[in-house]
């Protein structure tokens, strides 16, 4: 159970809300260490005991921790003094040394969870900045292990690459998912059947990759020289793996380039 007093910016967003209730209900914070500001300071989970304010400033100085869960182009009227404080930022490109700036904490935390907070199946890498004890590490990797998995990353600009890889959540699976049906589609099948067949490979026949290695899957369904040997083939040829790479390096820019570029 995490001992120190958090406060989350922006608690009663979608993700900064997914993680409150995912503490509260993992019973990884107790309620009365939690702290949420919002303009109405009214809020449902009060009546679990969890103390609501207005003021941003209000919730650092009753916090030990501060998570900032707000867009990222909020960032910059943001105006918090958190000068002793830990720091975590949810943002996309938003530098640590531009958070330690503008909030004079004494370290900085980046990380990036994805939509999939809702269901507590995100995977959530995030970088320490400045000096961070054992026990905060500690505390964080509990924080984000209360939605999924997480892991620490020695690289700030790993970060960034992932913001447009792990931090896009469901995106890819659902274009996947969405180009699958309308090719079906487009090949005279019904709507409904496409549908179906589409959400089974996405949804449903990817959860062998839970138990199976995925290089191994595809070495054995190639050396079956089958449909799906042919299928996979055409994508290789089509440079479907560098196609992906050019996808991840122009979200991986964006990240980088924040809102400073």
């Amino acid at each position: 159970m995490i001992s120190k007093t958090l406060g989350i910016i922006g608690g009663t967003g979608w993700l900064g809300g997914a993680i409150a209730h995912a503490l509260l209900a993992t019973a990884r914070l107790p309620a009365a260490n939690l702290v949420l500001s919002n303009r109405s300071g009214s809020h449902p989970l009060a009546g679990q005991g969890v103390c609501l304010v207005t003021d941003n400033q209000a919730l650092v100085a009753r916090s030990d921790v501060v998570i900032i869960a707000v867009r990222p182009e909020h960032f910059a009227s943001l105006d918090i003094d958190a000068t002793g404080k830990v720091v975590i930022s949810l943002m996309a490109g938003i530098t640590a040394q531009a958070i330690a700036t503008q909030t004079s904490a004494s370290a900085v935390v980046r990380a990036m969870p994805n939509a999939a907070v809702e269901i507590r199946q995100s995977f959530t890498p995030w970088f320490c900045s400045g000096t961070v004890d054992t026990a905060t590490r500690e505390l964080v990797q509990q924080l984000f292990e209360s939605v999924g998995t997480a892991a620490e990353v020695r690289e700030e600009g790993f970060i960034d690459y992932l913001s447009a890889l792990s931090g896009t959540g469901p995106a890819f699976p659902a274009l996947l998912m969405t180009a699958l049906a309308n090719q079906a589609i487009a090949a005279g099948l019904p709507a409904d059947i496409a549908q179906l067949a589409a959400r089974n490979v996405v949804v449903n026949s990817s959860q062998l990759l839970q138990t199976h290695d995925a290089q191994q899957m595809i070495e054995a369904l190639v050396a079956y020289r089958g449909v799906t040997a042919a299928a996979l083939q055409s994508m290789v040829d089509s440079r479907f793996e560098e196609h992906l790479g050019q996808a991840l390096q122009a979200g991986a820019a964006v990240a980088r380039k924040g809102l400073h570029g």
